[in-house]
């Protein structure tokens, strides 16, 4: 008899030890079920991130492609005789006291910075660009992100040589070999033309045309005096219109003014004080996509 009973005691130890073996592998396999689960549930999140940021990126992206494509109606035109920008009709509606930044020699050593500076600031500018610059992988890169950023890509000839030195087929590849490189980077022909020291020849003038080009020259530009190779003095000179050592003792500063800069260091290091000191006069810089040119005039 207390053989039976010890036999008893020892089969419910053994199946008391087995439960406990069976509850403790069941509990641990529930954990690593749960720490799966949470951890699938952690990547289904983050990939949802991922995803969501991409598809933020695209639709920007593809909002400012959109806002690029949208074709403006021009409200403005460039006075052939002055270069100055003025309203398409006499009504009054449109604002008079406005002035047009334009860049030149682009894109050297600081046509990308002026752009950012130009974004920081909501405003806009054409950038005239030389071929040379454009020649390789890097001045290409220039140019589209120039483009990519909103701003009107204008022409400014190959090598910028003096125009009225040179035969009539220099001429003739001077600028449409320009046209020609820009649309092989950003798509399109520029529609704005501005010959080198402002010199146009009657030859240069039929090119624009033929290439559907509206001709700009400006009302005033001082940095390129070296008396103004100065962040300090240019903007200055560029707020106020007055240039003395420049023989200019006078304000061009006037509504529609047509503003000559180039891709220099002092004009970059200046050009977000020249914006709001412009602003603080109560000039607004025009924007060039409401600029009448030869291919979106009716």
């Amino acid at each position: 008899m207390r053989h039976i009973i010890i036999g008893i005691l020892f089969i419910s130890f053994l199946f008391l030890a087995a439960c406990n073996d069976s509850q403790q592998t069941s509990n641990e396999s529930e954990k690593g079920n749960e720490e799966e689960n949470s951890k699938q549930e952690q990547d289904g999140n983050n990939q949802e991130d991922v995803n969501k940021d991409a598809e933020d990126k695209e639709d920007e992206s593809t909002a400012n492609k959109e806002e690029q494509e949208t074709e403006k109606e021009p409200i403005y035109k460039v006075d052939s005789e002055t270069s100055s920008i003025v309203p398409l009709d006499d009504s009054g509606d449109t604002n008079e006291k406005v002035v047009l930044l334009t860049i030149d020699d682009v894109p050297d050593k600081n046509a990308i910075k002026m752009a950012e500076t130009l974004k920081e600031h909501n405003a806009s500018a054409i950038f005239f660009v030389n071929g040379h610059f454009i020649d390789t992988e890097e001045g290409a890169e220039k140019l589209k992100k120039i483009h990519e950023m909103g701003f009107p890509i204008g022409n400014h000839t190959y090598s910028h040589p003096d125009l009225t030195t040179i035969s009539e087929e220099e001429q003739t590849e001077e600028i449409v070999s320009v046209s020609d490189r820009i649309e092989e980077i950003i798509g399109e022909r520029p529609s704005f033309f501005r010959a080198p020291h402002g010199k146009n020849t009657d030859h240069s003038r039929e090119i624009a045309k033929e290439e559907g080009m509206t001709i700009m020259n400006w009302t005033y530009g001082y940095d390129y005096f070296e008396p103004y190779m100065d962040a300090e003095k240019i903007k200055q000179a560029m707020i106020s219109g007055e240039g003395p050592e420049a023989g200019v003792d006078y304000s061009l500063l006037k509504p529609g003014a047509n503003l000559l800069m180039h891709d220099r260091d002092w004009t970059s290091e200046a050009l977000g004080d020249i914006i709001e000191g412009l602003r603080e006069k109560d000039y607004e810089m025009v924007d060039p996509n409401l600029i009448q040119t030869t291919r979106n005039a009716s």
